[in-house]
């Protein structure tokens, strides 16, 4: 892009240039039978700049679905903005505050979440920005390719402290980052955590294999097709997970009662996102 912009201004002031020194006043340029029209620079001028523009386009949009095509083998990343801080969180337990941590060439995928308002997780050497909404899961992806620091910056207005609400992007060598991810209180994987938030918090009362109570089995529900009770049908996701704890009512399973209470008020981001680890782990598919 630096290059093509650089192209187009170093051709406008070489012609501009020309032509002033050309058609200067008191200059010898022939001015009698000048052109009314020629179709072929017209056609250029129009058709030349489209093309360029229709190809740079479609560059943009490529590069922007990567950050949205799902990869197996990301590295999921639970990160929560709050005022006025990003909170993260690794698959093994491993927490940051305004700091997060990456190896190098190593596809990551973030899931975004906010506590209060809206914010933006914007690092501009990755040329990456996606908000996290109050609410709601969001999240990009890309692959680090580039060891050293960076920049991390919200760049949504949050409240009176929004201009100090930053941190640093550290990618480091595969080595030294697992080195790294080890490093530190040792605490439970995210999944552990999951797993005693779903017992301390009764989901195991009604969703376990063994339970009395007629809800449905979660072992295994990451990923699958769900069918609900107005016959529509959705995928388990993160977000469908998530609105299952906050909105139980909104999405009912086929053959199932609405009886499930609300969680809205009873769990942090922290906790959901440990929830929907352990709900991802009894898939075999990790976090």
């Amino acid at each position: 892009m630096l290059a093509l912009t650089g192209l187009v201004a170093l051709g406008v002031f070489v012609v501009m240039i020309w032509f002033a020194v050309r058609y200067r006043r008191g200059s010898r340029a022939d001015r009698s039978n000048p052109p009314v029209n020629n179709r072929v620079l017209e056609l250029g001028w129009i058709f030349a700049p489209l093309a360029v523009f229709i190809a740079i386009f479609v560059w943009a949009a490529v590069v922007y679905a990567g950050f949205y095509r799902g990869d197996p083998a990301a590295m999921t990343i639970y990160v929560v903005g709050k005022q006025w801080m990003w909170s993260v969180e690794h698959a093994n337990g491993r927490r940051e505050i305004d700091e997060l941590h990456l190896p190098l060439g190593q596809p990551v995928r973030l899931v975004l979440s906010s506590e209060d308002v809206i914010h933006s997780f914007f690092v501009p050497a990755f040329r990456i920005k996606q908000d996290a909404v109050p609410g709601r899961y969001t999240g990009i992806r890309f692959t680090p390719t580039k060891a050293g620091g960076y920049g991390l910056h919200c760049a949504e207005y949050c409240g009176t402290d929004h201009a100090r609400m930053g941190g640093r992007v550290f990618v480091m060598a595969p080595a030294a980052f697992a080195r790294w991810l080890e490093q530190g209180n040792p605490s439970p994987t995210l999944a552990a955590q999951g797993f005693e938030v779903f017992r301390r918090k009764g989901c195991s009362g009604c969703h376990a294999a063994n339970s009395a109570v007629h809800a449905p089995e979660l072992n295994g529900i990451f990923g699958r097709t769900v069918h609900l009770a107005d016959g529509r049908t959705v995928r388990a996701d993160e977000a469908y997970l998530r609105d299952s704890m906050l909105l139980p009512k909104r999405d009912v399973v086929a053959g199932y009662e609405p009886i499930m209470p609300s969680f809205q008020g009873q769990l942090d981001e922290g906790e959901i996102a440990a929830l929907i680890s352990y709900l991802k782990s009894t898939t075999g598919k990790g976090s």
